[in-house]
């Protein structure tokens, strides 16, 4: 259905030919039936965008339209219908970003599937900030939730923006904990704008506009569905130079976010869990197909610290103060046994035994590794051989 508001003559009003174009583009992209692949189908032809006003269905079907595309675009793309377009986005609290504006991220538009229109509410510049999308399963346990709060503080602290989908579990701990600590944090959705989900995130959401970024490739008012959300994914991946899945299990829809990654030639990042957790099987599976561990920031941050640097020696240049911050290692003195044993017990406290199962080491080892860890305060030995963080 089109909803027209007024007549008289778009280029008149806009001399811009920049601004035509990102308006048309966004006025083509609210077409009902019209999806980014139809869209590169009309961007491969010999038309612009400002020769498509008008067509008729023959034209549209031409170009590679179905009867039924053809026939809403011949009924509805008009001046009056983008014009009607931008005076909505223009009266609300939402921004666009367009495939043809400068703006655009350049990494994004290295993908092979970039959104031709991206609704945005908050900070806009985080778009070109070295980024890492953080993504896992919905239900976290209790050293996921930890591993995705340490990690995601020291990414913060080192300048890197945090990107995830705002969904219930591992998302919404990284965002949350980045808001905490100041971070830079962009929430990628799966539904429209509009529309906040889950609806227990409202909170979130609003201080995420506040305080970061929200983005979605929907249209104001686009109907949800199943589908969505994977394809929402492929922005997150987009977006970022490295994906790091936090907890997965083996069917965890964070792996569609690492496939994506891979896709796009980007970097891969999982954290190792338990062997005996389900929750860990994903990340287990990535680690096991090439991805790089995980076990603190640094591990990320290595691949990243020239970027990192330029963008701080480029803030520091435009006048801001020059504060190159460095992540500091969980202890530059622990041996990898002993930081094996300190990320179990960073789901609990745990017994004597059960860190041998978990371990599979024998006594000796064990027993050396502990007492070496309370020697340097980093644990505590409870009653009962049991054993826990300090």
């Amino acid at each position: 259905m089109c909803h027209k508001i007024r007549k008289g003559s778009l280029f008149h009003e806009w001399g811009n030919h920049s601004l035509e174009e990102r308006w048309l583009l966004l006025g083509l992209h609210e077409l009902e039936g019209i999806g980014r692949r139809t869209i590169q189908r009309i961007w491969s032809s010999d038309y612009r965008l400002h020769e498509l006003l008008h067509f008729s269905e023959r034209k549209w079907i031409e170009i590679g339209l179905s009867p039924a595309q053809a026939r809403i675009a011949a009924q509805c793309y008009d001046e009056e219908w983008v014009h009607e377009r931008y005076q909505r986005i223009q009266s609300s609290e939402i921004d666009v970003v367009t495939y043809v504006d400068e703006g655009y991220p350049s990494l994004m538009k290295e993908t092979v599937d970039p959104p031709w229109v991206m609704y945005t509410k908050g900070d806009k510049s985080l778009l070109h900030t070295c980024s890492v999308a953080m993504v896992g399963t919905r239900v976290p346990t209790a050293y996921g939730r930890r591993a995705a709060e340490i990690l995601t503080e020291e990414l913060c602290s080192a300048g890197v923006t945090v990107v995830s989908g705002l969904a219930k579990g591992i998302d919404s701990i990284c965002h949350e904990t980045a808001l905490r600590r100041g971070g830079n944090t962009i929430g990628v959705l799966g539904t429209a704008i509009d529309q906040i989900y889950p609806p227990q995130n409202a909170s979130l959401f609003a201080e995420m506009v506040s305080k970061g970024l929200i983005v979605s490739e929907y249209p104001p008012g686009t109907k949800s569905h199943p589908g969505m959300f994977p394809q929402r994914n492929r922005i997150i991946a987009g977006l970022t130079k490295g994906t790091l899945v936090v907890e997965a299990d083996a069917r965890s829809g964070s792996l569609i976010t690492a496939d994506a990654a891979l896709e796009a030639n980007r970097d891969v990042f999982a954290v190792p869990g338990p062997i005996t957790s389900p929750k860990s099987k994903g990340t287990l599976n990535l680690i096991k197909q090439g991805a790089k561990t995980v076990t603190e920031a640094s591990d990320i941050i290595e691949e990243y610290e020239a970027d990192l640097r330029s963008r701080q020696v480029s803030s520091y240049n435009r006048g801001q103060s020059l504060n190159l911050k460095k992540v500091s290692k969980t202890s530059e003195s622990e041996t990898s046994e002993e930081k094996h044993v300190v990320l179990l017990l960073e789901q609990g406290t745990m017994t004597l035994d059960e860190l041998l199962d978990a371990t599979a080491w024998d006594f000796g080892l064990l027993h050396a590794v502990l007492l070496s860890l309370i020697i340097k305060k980093r644990i505590a030995q409870l009653a009962g051989t049991k054993y826990k963080l300090i």
